[in-house]
């Protein structure tokens, strides 16, 4: 695919992310929730995050579509420490589901404690082997 044609995919979902973020506006500004959809149960406390996370999508595919600059390229390392970063904090997110015992129900679908041993296991690797390429790259 080109980047031409790439930037004009962006500029398409800039305007689909956008009417998506007024829609939500709309409905949070009309007491419409907790609402739910597909078997998520929406409520007022996510709608910070998903405003934020919206405008954060928003600005990245508008500099994208329309190259209102060009996109500093980091190190190899950077990319490898803000993966271990991120990897990190599900390994830690997974070991607290694990210590506190919580439930999480998707789709009305329970799952098992088991699945957060696993999930805590591969983060974990996955975490430190990114930290430790990230450490014997140059």
């Amino acid at each position: 695919m080109s980047h031409r044609a790439l930037r004009e995919a962006a500029k398409f979902c800039a305007g689909i992310v956008t009417a998506d973020l007024c829609t939500f506006l709309y409905q949070w500004s009309n007491n419409i929730f907790p609402m739910q959809t597909w078997g998520i149960l929406w409520l007022n406390s996510a709608a910070l995050p998903r405003i934020v996370f919206s405008l954060a999508l928003i600005l990245i595919l508008i500099h994208y579509g329309w190259y209102l600059g060009k996109i500093p390229r980091p190190k190899e390392r950077t990319y490898l420490f803000i993966i271990g970063t991120i990897l990190t904090v599900i390994a830690v997110g997974h070991l607290a589901r694990i210590f506190v015992n919580g439930e999480v129900v998707a789709l009305s679908w329970v799952v098992p404690l088991w699945l957060s041993w696993v999930g805590t296991v591969v983060a974990s690797y996955l975490a430190y082997a990114s930290f430790y390429f990230a450490a014997r790259s140059k």
